[in-house]
């Protein structure tokens, strides 16, 4: 392989070095999915990312003596969530490499910028949007392919973290849900009790009344988040704005039920998407506008989703409201003919959610890591 060069992505050559790498990595893998090429591009882009708006960030990109990438990495400061800390802190996202050398080298690189910028602890991989998409490394259960929006790797590249000096931070669980052996039925007396009981309904999310119903779902997460997620902040507006805009083409608003008390207030929310990773091997992810218009034509395709997203405020945890979200998405899940859902990820230390998933008849089958390191 010889020499291995460092660079930071400036051209358009170089980024599209950075953009098609997966490609090559992973073409004689059967559980990859390719990525549509222009949902990545908007990742980078700090006109549809605002994580890239607040602070510095940069790719790098790995290559051999001839030219040919070999790893990659995005390395940032989020630096108005630094603000009041401690400890400063970095992230990093979208790591791959084709061997143990040059991830290691560029997992290095990534540290060094870090530090020369004044930070003294990075964590990652993290979501390159700070949402729940692409968390963490993929550690166990790599004899299927994600569900859309999970991170799919080797199992090699924890090997590359830990040898780089990076130790765990946390564990992300997934749960497989069988659809056809979940009865409905059976909730459907005790979520009705609970409705009555508590006081509160669950309607499904209002395309057209987006600002509104984004502003619910930033209460209950201000609400939410501090004790769910320990030391991670709610998403502020203009992030939520920005998720919005990336997902608008995939959601169906029925699979994104909110609830609210009697009196109106925001109490709890779930969002789940439909698994368009079924579909997307079918198509050529590099192409547009052709990939693009496969993919939708492909949509109706589609026989599962993920539930990526349930918080419900404190004084209405054990009443339950998430049951009753759940239910809700049971029942559209089915309406729509899907045979099987996924809920993910929920981290390890999140025992009532994790609890809840079990008791639905998830089945915990993959497991993601997010790593830390002190600089």
């Amino acid at each position: 392989m010889g020499r291995i060069s460092i660079k930071p992505v400036v051209t358009r050559n170089d980024m599209r070095d950075f953009l098609w790498l997966p490609w090559s990595l992973y073409k004689n893998d059967p559980n990859w999915v390719p990525p549509l090429l222009k949902e990545v591009k908007k990742q980078l882009d700090p006109r549809f990312n605002p994580l890239l708006t607040r602070g510095p960030y940069r790719l790098f990109l790995a290559c051999d003596s001839v030219g040919r990438p070999l790893s990659r990495v995005l390395v940032g400061i989020d630096a108005a969530e630094n603000e009041g800390k401690a400890i400063k802190e970095g992230y990093l996202a979208l790591f791959e490499a084709v061997n143990e050398k040059a991830g290691i080298l560029i997992l290095d690189q990534a540290c060094a910028w870090l530090a020369d910028q004044g930070i003294q602890q990075v964590r990652g991989p993290i979501s390159p949007t700070k949402g729940e998409n692409l968390r963490g490394l993929l550690i166990w259960g790599f004899d299927s392919p994600p569900v859309l929006m999970n991170a799919y790797n080797p199992p090699e590249y924890a090997t590359y973290f830990e040898k780089a000096g990076f130790t765990k931070d946390v564990d992300l669980y997934a749960y497989h849900y069988d659809l056809k052996r979940i009865d409905a039925r059976k909730t459907e007396r005790v979520v009705s009790y609970a409705q009555n009981k508590y006081g509160f309904r669950v309607s499904s999310f209002d395309r057209n009344n987006i600002e509104a119903e984004l502003a619910d779902i930033k209460s209950i997460l201000e609400h939410a988040l501090p004790e769910d997620w320990g030391e991670l902040s709610p998403p502020n507006l203009e992030d939520l704005r920005a998720y919005a805009f990336q997902l608008k083409d995939l959601i169906i608003p029925e699979l994104i039920p909110i609830a609210r008390n009697l009196e109106g207030k925001p109490i709890g929310f779930a969002v789940s998407i439909p698994d368009y990773n079924r579909v997307l091997p079918k198509i050529n992810s590099r192409t547009f506008p052709i990939g693009w218009a496969k993919f939708l034509l492909n949509r109706h395709r589609v026989s599962g989703a993920r539930v990526f997203l349930l918080f419900v405020v404190p004084e209405y945890r054990k009443k339950g409201v998430s049951g009753t979200l759940f239910y809700h998405l049971l029942l559209k899940a089915k309406a729509l003919g899907f045979t099987y859902g996924e809920g993910s990820t929920i981290g390890e230390f999140n025992t009532p959610m994790r609890r809840g998933a079990e008791r639905a008849g998830g089945l915990h089958y993959k497991t993601y890591r997010v790593y830390k390191k002190d600089l």
